[in-house]
């Protein structure tokens, strides 16, 4: 009987960790130390897929049994990439630029599984159309949610929903942080199936 090969998840992110846990399977998170810094005219779903192979690859550099998942989402705004903001100032900024408009926020997962060379990426884009916002409602927001450990400063799964007219996604969870449809196909295809454990 093929025993279960550890599941890593390479992030630090309670978001990613608390969507994982919907998979009932047993893991653990370890930091990947990678830099986010986006390369020179690195296009948005780029940096996403970049940065979510190399957190899965650094953390499987020191696992190399482990079966590891890294994930990374960027906003794309006219082209731009647009990370978490850090500060409130820098959150009202990217709110207000995002206003009214449709932006696509792209997420990226990658399962790496270094004792069968095992490394792929897939991006989920979702598209979400903002609505007009006022400075105030903003204001709010922000004050309440205090989002700024949140890719362009939209935390959806609360009060963040408000923001918003309307998502388009295939991968329900992507805006969250972790597109667990194609988190669970990668899953399988590196030899860990949820619904069966470890596959033979």
């Amino acid at each position: 009987m093929s025993s279960r090969p550890t599941l890593i998840l390479g992030s630090t992110s309670r978001y990613r960790r608390e969507l994982l846990e919907r998979l009932r399977l047993p893991f653990i998170t370890v930091s990947p130390q990678v830099d986010e810094t986006p390369l020179s005219g690195e296009a948005p779903a780029a940096l996403a897929c970049r940065l979510a192979l190399a957190k899965a690859q650094a953390v499987a550099e020191q696992h190399p049994g482990a079966i590891v998942i890294g994930s990374d989402q960027v906003a794309d705004v006219d082209g731009e990439p647009i990370g978490k903001p850090g500060t409130h100032e820098r959150a009202v900024t990217q709110l207000q630029r995002m206003s009214g408009r449709t932006i696509t926020f792209q997420t990226a997962v990658a399962v790496v599984r270094g004792d069968t060379q095992f490394a792929q990426t897939l991006l989920a884009p979702v598209h979400v159309r903002f609505r007009t916002l006022s400075d105030a409602e903003i204001e709010f927001y922000l004050r309440t949610e205090e989002p700024y450990d949140c890719a362009g400063s939209a935390k959806c799964e609360t009060l963040g929903i408000t923001l918003l007219d309307a998502i388009d996604s295939d991968d329900p969870t992507a805006l969250i942080g972790l597109p667990l449809i194609r988190t669970s196909q990668l899953l399988r295809a590196a030899g860990l199936n949820p619904l069966e454990g470890a596959a033979p």
